[in-house]
C-alpha cells in the first residue's frame, strides 16, 4: 500500500513559514495545476481558438530543512515539481460543524524554473584572456 502524489505546477503564493511550540518549522504554499477542459473526448476551445483550461489548487506543506529551502528559493509564479503524500484532516469548528481538509505533505520539491527576478538577469562575463600564461 502506498500513498504517493506527484504534482507539477506554479506556485500561487509566496511560501509562509511558521514554527510549532516544539520548534518544528512548517512551510506552506499553494500550487496550481492546470489541464485542458474536455467535452466528449475533445479539448474545448474559446472563441479565439485557445484551449480552455481547468485549474486546481493544492495546499503544500514542507517540514524543517525542505521547508527552509523552499522558503529561501521559491516565490509566486515559479514552476515546481512536488513529490509527497496526501494527508486528510478533520476538525470541528467553533459552531460545532465538522470540517475536512486535504493537503500534500512534500517529501521532495524540484525547481523547474528560476524566480522571475533571476530570469531577467544576465550572468557577468569575465575576460579570462589576461590569465593565460603564454
Amino acid at each position: 500500500m502506498q500513498n504517493i502524489v506527484i504534482l507539477a505546477g506554479n506556485i500561487g503564493q509566496a511560501p509562509e513559514v511558521r514554527a510549532t511550540q516544539g520548534g518544528t518549522k512548517i512551510t506552506n504554499f499553494s500550487l496550481a495545476t492546470s489541464r485542458p477542459r474536455l467535452s466528449e473526448g475533445r479539448v474545448l476551445r474559446d472563441e479565439n481558438g485557445y484551449r480552455i483550461m481547468d485549474t486546481e489548487w493544492h495546499r503544500i506543506t514542507c517540514f524543517n530543512g525542505l521547508g527552509k529551502t523552499v522558503a529561501e528559493h521559491c516565490e509566486k509564479g515559479m514552476k515546481v515539481l512536488v513529490q509527497g503524500r496526501i494527508h486528510y484532516t478533520k476538525w470541528t469548528d467553533a459552531a460545532g460543524v465538522d470540517r475536512y481538509g486535504c493537503e500534500i505533505i512534500a517529501e521532495r520539491v524540484d525547481f523547474l524554473s528560476r524566480p522571475k527576478a533571476a530570469e531577467g538577469e544576465s550572468p557577468e562575463f569575465i575576460d579570462r584572456d589576461d590569465e593565460i600564461p603564454f
